[in-house]
């Protein structure tokens, strides 16, 4: 049965934003892991003494609050709306246009396809993300009409390219492999439709996404951080002759836990919303 455009939307914005509020300490974690390391490094130090994630959530929660795991939630659910709405409600539609006589495979649609589809609803969006929240802005609406007056407008589109970039990959890894994996287990026995099936689809989905998208992530963050490389490629290469491929998996596990988490939320959240809504 098709679906209309708007619950599609509704769901999976509700989903995206549901699952950003059960992850989001594992990703003000990660991000303070990160700060302490590069402090280390700067002061020539050992590295941080939190004891890995589980213990700097609980350093954070302990010294500054549990709803300072919780910052920057705002701005976060903001984006969910909109690209976590968007991107879901789009690949359906787009992944029908792909769809040529040849193009399915024993019944369902080609990998190649969902890929398309994936990669091309991040480009239909041209999602630019807003310029992250620092510490010294009160709230997501400050931190706009901060950054539109003291750097205007076109300044919450910085890095648009690359974030277009980024985001048809991981869209693409998470949304094609949730599709073929589901698709794979309902046609092993003793497999249906249920949560079992889309919790094994979701770890998958987060498992592609961290793989695939690690080193996107490693090279956006030195290239931001270090203003002599003079492209992307640049940025990859010298990283793989310097470090080696390791370099590009660093925190593998860290982004993992909160990657594969959030698909998991995600994906299961939308399944059930959708079962009500639609």
């Amino acid at each position: 049965m098709a679906s209309s455009f708007a619950a599609v939307f509704f769901s999976s914005a509700f989903a995206a934003c549901f699952a950003e509020v059960c992850t989001i300490p594992l990703d003000t974690a990660k991000v303070r892991l990160q700060l302490q390391k590069k402090a280390a490094l700067a002061t020539g130090g050992g590295g941080g003494t939190t004891g890995g994630m589980l213990g700097t959530i609980m350093c954070i929660a302990r010294e500054e609050g549990v709803a300072a795991l919780w910052n920057g939630i705002i701005p976060g659910l903001h984006r969910q709306c909109v690209y976590g709405g968007l991107r879901i409600a789009l690949y359906e539609p787009v992944k029908a246009f792909f769809i040529r006589d040849g193009d399915t495979v024993a019944g369902g649609v080609s990998l190649f396809a969902k890929i398309l589809a994936a990669l091309m609803t991040v480009r239909l969006q041209a999602d630019g993300k807003a310029t992250t929240v620092k510490r010294h802005y009160s709230g997501a609406l400050n931190a706009y009409a901060t950054i539109i007056r003291q750097e205007g407008i076109g300044a919450l589109w910085t890095g648009l390219g690359p974030n277009i970039a980024r985001n048809a990959i991981i869209n693409a890894t998470e949304l094609a492999s949730y599709d073929q994996l589901k698709q794979m287990f309902l046609k092993l026995p003793g497999f249906t439709d249920n949560v079992f099936t889309h919790l094994l689809a979701g770890l998958g989905a987060g498992f592609f996404a961290v793989c695939i998208g690690s080193p996107v992530d490693v090279v956006k963050s030195r290239m931001m951080g270090d203003a002599t490389y003079k492209s992307t490629l640049d940025c990859f290469a010298k990283t793989l002759k310097n470090d080696g491929l390791p370099a590009f998996y660093k925190g593998f596990i860290a982004n993992f836990c909160r990657i594969g988490s959030w698909n998991v939320i995600m994906f299961l959240t939308l399944e059930q919303v959708r079962r009500s809504i639609l």
